[in-house]
């Protein structure tokens, strides 16, 4: 026969208190979806704007997330994602937030040997391109 053990009342307040006990920040400060196997780029646009691209392995697919950060709000962009020079995905996203940046998240087929994920997006007004390559 097998028994269970619980952390009966004392350990459970402890718990508790030792949870209350952290700061805030410190529970907060790491992301839930960080990750060893994800790959990650950064770099600038053909303007002030930032882009990233981060490739990371979902249950056996590969989630790619794109991101443009102009810190403007209301900039209209014109984004697409490519896998392996076909075309996977594309749209159109505004600015928002305090950040003044949009995120495209998508999940490919991982296919085999290494892949190429590339982002790009220009903004409608401005012509401003911005194009990030991951390879996973």
């Amino acid at each position: 026969m097998t028994t269970r053990t619980s952390p009966g009342r004392f350990g459970a307040l402890a718990l508790a208190a030792a949870a209350t006990a952290l700061p805030l920040t410190l529970l907060t400060a790491v992301p839930a979806s960080a990750n060893d196997d994800d790959v990650i780029r950064r770099g600038g646009c053909s303007g002030a704007t930032d882009w990233k691209l981060k490739a990371s392995p979902e249950d056996g697919r590969i989630e790619v997330e794109g991101e443009i950060d102009s810190n403007r709000n209301g900039q209209e962009w014109r984004w697409r994602m490519k896998h392996n020079g076909s075309l996977t995905a594309k749209g159109t996203k505004t600015t928002r937030g305090a950040s003044g940046s949009f995120e495209v998240r998508r999940v490919v087929v991982d296919l085999r040997g290494t892949d190429r994920l590339v982002f790009r997006a220009v903004d409608k007004r401005s012509g401003e391109v911005c194009r990030g390559t991951v390879r996973f």
